[in-house]
């Protein structure tokens, strides 16, 4: 038997610091879970320890290295679940993974990396498939609300309509948060890794990169500034929406196709109607436009990161986390022209107060809620392998909510 059900991996790191505080406040240490944090620096997580003050003295520390696979082996040996903090995954992520599947390990983390997931995915899912361990990238702010958010829906959809909305849009109705420098690095460094090799352009565009059938179904693509006739508001892009989209369309096809073979998804984020929503619009596509020009140029990126934007480490205020939200709506629509519109919201910033509980959650209620012989090993979305256990827990614990609008 594991000596731990939960470690944090990484417990140091912006999030890792986040989502430590998170399970301490929740848990204590004689919780639900016997949980440990883990990194390279003995100092570091020391320090992190006073921080959480006198009732933490007695959690566990273990100390491992990302690139040393015997310390990955050894810490993999104590515990039922690693959760990861360490970014950018495509630098620092690959061997902790290659150890899980190779252990039986079940592993979460919260990655937004597409490139990198499929090579996971490509290397190791036969390997966790056979070991049973069970690894489930995503479980942040990218892409929790999305694919839970679809899952739900659709369960919401077959209840009613009893059939699938095949056409869903999700649509970020409000939101307030900031990026960390760990955020900002991961992006970089994909486009690093897209100047290096351009066919990695192939994953990014593909929204069935995580799909093992390649479906022919074209996908909608919202134009850079259009108008959402249901949402009755001007919308861009949704930045996260390269990464959501593929772990949708995996949950998809994982569940055997339940939202339809002709399931359509796309991802844009509101700025209102009239003309002040169409001018927001038009500007946040311009300025969005023209960083990640600069930023995939390799001497406009090097002044960015060296003038503009945080360093790894650095990110939002305990206040800013605090006063964060988001509002996602979903707009689903069946075969037949039945209409169903659901929302999720959170209570903190996207990418950090919430995420960090929304992490905490994940890894809980992988220990603890889902057997192994309720789910098999193998690479797992958050709601193919969770689902209603982890959208419960989320309401809860985490200051999420999951709600049907209207129905019509």
């Amino acid at each position: 038997m594991a000596t731990f059900d939960v470690v944090v991996f990484g417990a140091t790191s912006f999030v890792g610091q986040i989502l430590t505080r998170y399970l301490f406040e929740r848990h204590g240490l004689a919780g639900e879970i016997r949980w440990a944090i883990a990194g390279r620096s003995s100092a570091k997580l020391e320090a992190l320890k006073n921080e959480l003050g006198d009732a933490a003295r007695d959690l566990p520390v273990l100390l491992a290295e990302a690139n040393d696979e015997a310390s990955l082996q050894a810490l993999c040996a104590q515990t039922r679940v690693v959760v990861s903090t360490v970014g950018p995954y495509a630098l620092y992520g690959s061997p902790l993974v290659k150890v899980c599947a190779e252990s039986g390990t079940d592993y979460c983390d919260l990655t937004g990396e597409p490139q990198w997931i499929a090579r996971m995915l490509a290397q190791h899912e036969a390997t966790a498939q056979r070991t049973g361990a069970r690894i489930v990238h995503c479980c942040g702010f990218d892409s929790l609300p999305s694919d839970l958010g679809t899952y739900f829906l659709q369960k919401q959809s077959q209840a009613r309509y009893q059939a699938p909305s095949t056409r869903v849009k999700l649509r970020v109705k409000a939101m307030r948060g900031t990026f960390s420098g760990g955020t900002v690095a991961s992006m970089m460094e994909m486009l690093r890794e897209v100047g290096k090799d351009r066919s990695i352009l192939k994953v990014l565009q593909n929204p069935y990169a995580f799909c093992a059938q390649q479906l022919k179904l074209r996908q909608p693509n919202p134009a850079p500034v259009s108008f959402d006739d249901d949402a009755k508001s001007w919308q861009v892009p949704f930045i996260m929406a390269a990464i959501n989209t593929k772990v949708v369309h995996r949950s998809n096809a994982l569940q055997g196709y339940r939202y339809g073979e002709n399931f359509c998804y796309d991802e844009t984020q509101l700025t209102g109607n009239g003309v002040k929503g169409r001018l927001g619009a038009i500007a946040f596509a311009s300025g969005l436009g023209g960083f990640m020009a600069a930023a995939a140029l390799a001497p406009t990126r090097s002044l960015l990161e060296r003038f503009v934007v945080p360093k790894p480490g650095e990110g939002p205020s305990p206040k800013a986390q605090r006063e964060g939200y988001y509002d996602i709506r979903f707009f689903g629509k069946t075969d037949a022209g039945q209409t169903l519109v659901a929302k999720v919201t959170g209570d903190r910033d996207p990418g950090y107060g919430s995420t960090g509980k929304m992490l905490g959650e994940a890894a809980t209620c992988l220990a603890m809620d889902i057997s192994k012989a309720d789910k098999a090993g193998g690479f797992w979305t958050p709601a193919t392998v969770m689902g209603d256990a982890l959208i419960a827990r989320l309401q809860q614990h985490a200051g999420l909510t999951f709600s049907v609008v209207s129905v019509s």
